[in-house]
């Protein structure tokens, strides 16, 4: 696979850490970074066409996507670095030879962990008083379903980013990494599939980067990249303005096609060898990035992610214990086993 680098050889500096220690940490100088090495440079009009021409052509080529969602995936991931402050969140073992260019990516929700991040993200802002219940409740509800069907709704998950963001609109980015921090430690960390961390420790043991690559706010999924020793987190950028949350987005949603963008900047700036990269999801939403690497594997899948890995040929792993049951024997069988139970227990209370 030829890398956007090998299309200009002298453009990208020698590693990523070079390029964080000679430039501060910005979205528009990275911006400009890139448009600059990754891309070729701009003068009259009829250069820039040509430019751009040539660039978008190299995008397409490598990538499989056009020059304005790269575009996006460098705002999100300019966006990562400024919340984090670098691009990488954990020191690679000095004592494991590393394998370059070659990476893994793990979306977070229902593949690293069990549930949604941003419904623990709600639960947390509850405990903190900055939600009522009469909020809480569609969220609750929400999470049982995804837990019941495996299937994220895009309505469901456009309205509980909506929700998130407004939550945080106008709280301080240090008090919302304080609550993230909470969260991460009381209530995900031991939520995590044990299948799926000794897959990431694998890729790590190889040499390998593990990124994360969520919808959930990038604050959240950089704390739980930090606890787990994983390379760094991309996610979901809330705009920072003066120390406090705007309301507003910076770059992608990273979900669906946002991962892609994402990991395709990131792959530009680690020079990456996505031949040679795999991905790790649940989501049918996620076969974008999915599709992009040499190997993909689809972890407790939904049932449409499922048909398209058969199809396709990709690895399926199963860690779930509840949604087994679920395909076993559908959600009303289990209520009403459930409810059952509950009044077995009931008249022998009764009795007793």
């Amino acid at each position: 696979m030829v890398g956007v680098h090998e299309i200009h050889p002298p453009s990208f500096p020698a590693s990523p850490r070079d390029f964080l220690a000679n430039w501060s940490i910005s979205h528009g100088n990275l911006r400009r970074f890139l448009a600059s090495t990754a891309l070729p440079p701009l003068g009259d009009d009829q250069q820039e066409t040509a430019g751009r021409a040539a660039a978008a052509a190299a995008v397409e080529k490598n990538y499989g996507i056009s020059l304005e969602s790269f575009h996006s995936g460098i705002e999100s991931v300019s966006g990562s670095i400024e919340a984090a402050g670098s691009l990488r969140l954990s020191p690679a073992d000095p004592e494991v030879p590393q394998d370059a260019g070659v990476a893994a990516f793990f979306d977070v929700d229902n593949t690293l962990i069990q549930g949604s991040s941003l419904v623990a993200l709600a639960f947390g802002l509850a405990r903190k008083r900055y939600l009522r219940p009469t909020e809480i409740l569609p969220m609750a509800w929400k999470q049982l379903k995804f837990r019941l069907t495996g299937a994220e709704n895009a309505e469901d998950m456009a309205a509980g980013r909506n929700q998130a963001l407004q939550f945080i609109k106008g709280r301080s980015v240090a008090e919302l990494t304080e609550l993230c921090e909470e969260i991460v430690d009381r209530h995900m960390l031991d939520k995590a599939f044990p299948g799926t961390r000794d897959l990431a420790a694998m890729h790590l043991a190889a040499g390998q980067q593990v990124w994360l690559v969520t919808a959930t706010p990038v604050q959240l999924a950089q704390i739980l990249a930090q606890r787990f020793g994983f390379t760094g987190a991309l996610g979901t950028v809330p705009e920072v303005k003066d120390g406090k949350f705007t309301g507003r987005l910076v770059g992608d949603i990273l979900h669906g096609p946002g991962k892609k963008h994402a990991v395709a900047a990131l792959a530009a700036l680690e020079k990456l060898d996505l031949e040679r990269c795999t991905a790790y999801s649940d989501s049918s939403n996620d076969i974008p990035m999915l599709s992009m690497v040499g190997t993909a594997v689809a972890i407790n899948p939904d049932r449409a992610l499922r048909r398209a890995a058969h199809r396709r040929g990709w690895l399926v792993r199963d860690y779930r214990n509840v949604r087994k049951a679920v395909r076993t024997y559908g959600v009303p069988g289990l209520a009403t086993a459930g409810f059952s139970v509950l009044g077995w227990k009931l008249r022998r209370r009764v009795v007793g």
